[in-house]
């Protein structure tokens, strides 16, 4: 047998262990990991050495705009900043024009997504208006539900509770996992109003009109929804301290819930307001810095699950404004995600295997994907990301793949990025430039079958044993 490409010199990271070893790759999968000289023959070799090999990172969470808002973000222009960020799957959001509520829309949402770089998935609507076509959703392929209790661009209404309750109780039947935005509409609404007629249109506005309450209730009575319905859910976005209590308790009973947080969350804080001005509007909003310590308590007690990013990209008119109701809301993120974190792993905040767990095993495995994504095990979908430690390098707005390329990090200092991105084997990102003729490779994760997860799952039966030999598939 002749491998398609072995992978030499580098250091494999996995949720569990980090070792040295070579990685041969056949036919898009993982074939075989252990010592050099044990690999196959190859049609390509590359030398890694000194880099690390992650699995390719899983964003839960990307508006990649189209269809109807093209202008912000296509497939195409999201994807390759995904594949340029070390991302091989993202998890594409519903709130485009059409929304992802009826399969009709699904299958235009599909047809943009033939474009796409990396893996997806893509969510589907769950509103009020749409629970008799929740189950034609999932014949179509969507990959998860996204649910709006809260108001954010494309202003989809919040369904009320006993809609929410009625679609858990019809996805919960599929095993399929709901996200959530977790805010309190009503609330948010009468602070909003509020504050306009007050004449406030300062950036400060935007964080008054929607305090730490309104997530919190919103997660607490998710929580007891699934609990009653058995529905498998996920937080989006935990901007504040306060919503790791209902996390943690819900988790205690039982409940088959997880959560993530992004980077703008974890390190910005409201100096942001001051020094970004608009820019920095995003739902939730970013909060005070004692939020964001907790928010850091909450990673490394694994009460958050995972990293994502919620990138939302807008034009640089749309996120300018002098009056911040007027901005729109969210920024570009797939593609400085992994440096930004990888940049708080060499600083000490973040174990490296524990950034894999956030990024790569902890999505794939909530949404089903797991040991297909997320991990580096034989067998496994050839998703890598070659990782340089030692590169120092500042986000720069001007060079990212994104349309809407503002981002509040610009100028950031980092250490640490990816120079090679491969999804199923092939290189979309080589040596730090796009590989363009690989438009087109990314698939739909819900029409590739899907791997059984190995058991027990420990160092000792999964990634460490494979070290000095060879383990074909």
């Amino acid at each position: 047998m002749v491998a398609d490409l072995v992978i030499h010199g580098a250091t494999l990271v996995s949720d569990t262990a980090t070792f040295a070893a070579s990685v041969a790759i056949k036919d898009g999968k993982i074939f075989a990991i252990g010592d050099a000289d044990a690999m196959p023959d190859a049609a390509e070799h590359l030398d890694a050495t000194g880099c690390h090999l992650l699995p390719g990172a899983i964003d839960a969470h990307v508006h990649f705009r189209e269809p109807g808002y093209v202008h912000k973000e296509t497939w195409e222009t999201g994807t390759a900043s995904a594949a340029m960020g070390g991302v091989t799957t993202v998890f594409e959001m519903p709130n485009t024009n059409p929304p992802t509520g009826t399969v009709d829309a699904l299958n235009i949402k599909l047809k943009a997504a033939e474009s796409a770089y990396v893996d997806f998935g893509i969510y589907g609507l769950l509103g009020e208006s749409n629970l008799d076509q929740l189950e034609a959703l999932i014949e179509g392929g969507v990959a998860a539900f996204k649910c709006f209790m809260g108001n954010t661009f494309g202003n989809l209404p919040s369904p009320p509770t006993g809609a929410i309750l009625e679609g858990f109780e019809i996805i919960a039947k599929h095993g399929y996992r709901i996200a959530l935005h977790a805010e309190n509409a009503s609330i948010m609404a009468r602070r909003q109003v509020k504050l306009v007629e007050a004449g406030r249109t300062d950036p400060l506005a935007h964080l008054e009109a929607r305090p730490p309450v309104v997530a919190v209730e919103a997660v607490s009575r998710a929580a007891i929804l699934a609990e009653w319905t058995g529905a498998r859910i996920h937080i989006l976005h935990v901007s504040s301290g306060d919503e790791l209590r209902p996390l943690r308790e819900a988790k205690a009973r039982g409940v088959d819930i997880t959560a993530e947080t992004c980077p703008h969350y974890l390190l910005l804080d409201e100096h942001a307001y001051t020094d970004k001005k608009s820019l920095i509007r995003v739902n939730p909003p970013v909060r005070e810095k004692t939020h964001q310590d907790k928010l850091w308590e909450g990673v490394r007690d694994r009460t958050i699950d995972m990293i994502a990013t919620d990138h939302a990209p807008h034009s640089h008119d749309e996120k300018h404004r002098d009056d911040i109701w007027t901005a729109d809301c969210g920024f570009t993120g797939v593609e400085t995600q992994m440096p930004l974190m990888l940049t708080q792993v060499i600083d000490g905040r973040l174990g490296l295997t524990d950034y894999v767990r956030m990024t790569s095993y902890a999505p794939a495995n909530a949404f089903g994907l797991y040991p297909r994504k997320g991990a580096l095990l034989p067998g496994s979908d050839a998703d890598i990301v070659v990782v340089d430690l030692g590169q120092e390098h500042r986000v720069d707005s001007a060079t990212l793949q994104s349309k809407g390329s503002s981002t509040p990090f610009h100028d950031y200092p980092m250490r640490g990025a990816p120079i090679h991105t491969l999804v199923r084997g092939r290189f979309v990102m080589r040596d730090r430039k796009l590989m363009t003729d690989a438009k087109g490779h990314g698939l739909n994760v819900r029409r590739v079958q899907q791997m059984q997860a190995p058991t027990p799952r420990n160092v000792e039966t999964t990634t460490a044993a494979i070290v000095s030999k060879v383990v074909p598939r």
